[in-house]
């Protein structure tokens, strides 16, 4: 029997030698992210929607500049 998704998840984060598996799966969720605001900015209709999508934008960027500095200070 194959373990559920939950179960998998909570496994690998358990184990610290799979962390550069989490960077590389919460990168690519947040890629997802950044592509959808990316989409949602490019084809709103409005100014204030245009603007609540460049701010997801942002925030994603951040996220993974964040993402990108606690992995490199945990490999020293």
């Amino acid at each position: 029997m194959m373990p559920a998704a939950d179960d998998r998840a909570r496994s690998s984060i358990a184990e610290p030698s799979d962390l550069g598996l989490l960077f590389h799966r919460l990168n690519n969720q947040l890629g997802i992210i950044l592509a959808n605001a990316e989409l949602l900015e490019s084809k709103a209709a409005s100014d204030m929607n245009r603007a609540r999508a460049a701010q997801v934008v942002s925030s994603v960027l951040d996220a993974m500049t964040t993402a990108r500095e606690i992995r490199l200070r945990t490999r020293s």
